[in-house]
C-alpha cells in the first residue's frame, strides 16, 4: 500500500512538470509566431514583445529543471521513469533555445528597421520556412504529450523540408547579391534570420528523438532515418 501511495505521488508530480513543459512549449510557439509577424510587418513593437518574453522562458526552464532535480532526489525513479525525466529536461532546454532563436529574429528585425534597409528582398519567403518550423514544433509537443513514436518518426522526416527551404532561400539570396552588391548587407541579415528558423526546426527534431529515447530506450541521435525506423519497429 505505501508503494502505491508513493507511485501516485510520483505520477502527480510528473503530471505537474509535464504540464509546465507544455506551457513552456506554448510560449515558445507564440514567440515564433510573433517573431515572424514582426519580420513580415517590420513591427518593432511586436519584436520588443518577443524579446521581453525571453526572460519568462528562461525563468520557466530554471523552474522546471529545479522541480526535476527534486523529483529525482526524492523518488529515485526506475530506469524508464528516469529516462522520461532526463528527456523532459532536454526538451525544456530545446524549448528555451527556441525562445533564444525567436529573440534573435526579433533583434535582427529591429536592426533592419533601424538601418532603413530596403524591403525589396524576399523576406516574405521566410514565412514558408517559419510556418513549417512552427508547425513542426507544435507536432513535436503533441507527440511528446502522447509519447507517440510514430508521430516522432514523421517529424524527423518533415525536418528535411525545412532544410530544403533554407537551401533554396540561400541560393536566392546569393543571386540577389551577385546582381546588386548593394543588397549584400541586408541579404546577410536575412540569411541570419533564415538560419535561426532552421535551428528552430532542429530543436523540434531533437524533441522527436527524445520521444523515441523515452519509449524505446534507444538513443537515436546522429543516426540515419533508416536506422531510426528500424529501431522503433
Amino acid at each position: 500500500m505505501p508503494d502505491k501511495h508513493l507511485s501516485t505521488q510520483f505520477d502527480s508530480e510528473l503530471n505537474t512538470v509535464s504540464a509546465r513543459v507544455m506551457e513552456l512549449g506554448g510560449l515558445a510557439e507564440s514567440q515564433i509566431r510573433n517573431a515572424v509577424y514582426a519580420l513580415s510587418q517590420f513591427s518593432a513593437e511586436v519584436a520588443d514583445q518577443v524579446i521581453d518574453t525571453e526572460q519568462r522562458v528562461n525563468a520557466m526552464e530554471v523552474e522546471i529543471d529545479r522541480d526535476l532535480s527534486s523529483i529525482i532526489a526524492r523518488r529515485q525513479p526506475t530506469a524508464r521513469d528516469l529516462r522520461l525525466l532526463i528527456a523532459i529536461s532536454k526538451t525544456t532546454a530545446n524549448l528555451e533555445r527556441v525562445g533564444d532563436e525567436s529573440a534573435k529574429i526579433a533583434r535582427m528585425v529591429k536592426s533592419i528597421i533601424e538601418s532603413g534597409a530596403a524591403r525589396t528582398l524576399p523576406s516574405s519567403d521566410l514565412r514558408v520556412a517559419a510556418d513549417l518550423a512552427s508547425a513542426l514544433l507544435r507536432k513535436a509537443l503533441d507527440a511528446f504529450a502522447r509519447l507517440d513514436v510514430t508521430a516522432a518518426v514523421a517529424i524527423l522526416k518533415e525536418d528535411d523540408a525545412i532544410d530544403r527551404e533554407f537551401d533554396g532561400f540561400v541560393r536566392k539570396l546569393i543571386t540577389y547579391m551577385m546582381e546588386d552588391p548593394r543588397t549584400i548587407s541586408p541579404s546577410l541579415d536575412l540569411l541570419f534570420l533564415a538560419k535561426a528558423i532552421e535551428r528552430i526546426g532542429d530543436h523540434a527534431k531533437n524533441i522527436a528523438e527524445f520521444i523515441i529515447y523515452i519509449v524505446k530506450g534507444t538513443d537515436v541521435r546522429h543516426t540515419s532515418l533508416e536506422q531510426i525506423e528500424s529501431a522503433v519497429q
